[in-house]
């Protein structure tokens, strides 16, 4: 960033580090050791689709990885936004396998240069009592954020606070309160 940009008040994006979502299986640790929330198996990226044979394949070639012999279930979806989700599944005990899926994922549409179109990726989380939570991470902030849903429009912020203070420590956490946006009806929630 130049002195003009910074006089100007202009800021340079973050770029995505998708290997933070490798923190994901420590902080999974941390979540289960301090809450209570263990790792459902359930995880998805949020993407907008784009136009063209190129996206077509890039889209496939993933999906077809993604269910190789030992791979994960894949679930396409659409949201009512018009925002496509793919939902991976694995065993509850296999963190790092559904963040390697997902990191795939992530990573196969930023190789192909469709990484603009990528808004965020989720790993849901279920306590004992049923309360469900989300570590979202934010692609074109490079941060992490929880959402707890409890039926839309109503959203836990309590126990959202009290996640972020428990992985915190893990993970790169949003500051901007104002950017933890519900991700209402996403698939694994």
């Amino acid at each position: 960033m130049g002195f003009l940009d910074s006089l100007l008040g202009r800021t340079k994006p973050v770029q995505p580090n998708l290997d933070q979502l490798f923190s994901l299986p420590n902080a999974a640790l941390t979540l289960e050791a301090a809450a209570g929330f263990k790792p459902t198996g359930l995880g998805a990226v949020c993407y907008r689709k784009a136009e063209g044979v190129a996206f077509t394949q890039v889209e496939t070639d993933v999906e077809q990885l993604l269910e190789g012999v030992d791979g994960p279930k894949v679930q396409v979806s659409q949201d009512e936004y018009g925002y496509t989700w793919l939902l991976c599944r694995r065993a509850s005990d296999q963190i790092s396998d559904l963040v390697t899926d997902l990191h795939a994922v992530n990573s196969a549409l930023q190789d192909t240069g469709f990484g603009p179109y990528l808004l965020c990726t989720l790993v849901s989380f279920e306590d004992p009592q049923g309360r469900r939570v989300a570590l979202v991470y934010l692609y074109k902030k490079g941060t992490f954020y929880p959402f707890a849903p409890q039926g839309q429009p109503k959203r836990d912020n309590m126990l959202e606070i009290q996640v972020k203070s428990e992985v915190g420590a893990d993970l790169p956490i949003e500051k901007d309160l104002s950017r933890w946006f519900p991700v209402w009806g996403a698939p694994g929630l």
